[in-house]
């Protein structure tokens, strides 16, 4: 049974900086892709950043390029989500997803598999 679960969510003032983590299990890890999506309530899952298996590619919506960087250890099975400089329109659930493919990679859709989420909130 594949699980993923994400931690290190919290309260934060703008300007700020989380770093989030997605535990992984029931899965090989290494053969997989990972990102991390967010979600405000009543509104769409938004992409934020993915990794390749091997982490030979990143990439990032625009909003968080330059602020957030994905990077994964595999030995750990876990990915991580540093985010630096925060905003208030940051604030939201954030969840880490995983798939064999690295393809239209921006679409919730594509991903297989998902965590439950943990909350970011940015004050102002």
């Amino acid at each position: 049974q594949v699980r993923l679960v994400e931690s290190g969510g919290g309260l934060v003032q703008s300007g700020g900086s989380l770093r989030l983590s997605c535990q992984a299990s029931g899965l090989t890890f290494s053969g997989y892709a990972m990102a991390w999506f967010r979600q405000a309530p009543g509104k769409a899952r938004e992409f934020v950043a993915a990794i390749t298996s091997n982490s030979g590619r990143t990439d990032y919506t625009d909003s968080v390029k330059g602020r957030f960087t994905i990077s994964r250890d595999n030995a750990k099975k876990t990915v991580y989500l540093q985010m630096n400089s925060l905003k208030p329109e940051d604030t939201n659930v954030y969840y880490c997803a995983a798939d064999l493919i690295y393809y239209t990679f921006t679409l919730p859709s594509h991903w297989d598999y998902w965590g439950q989420g943990t909350q970011v909130t940015v004050s102002s």
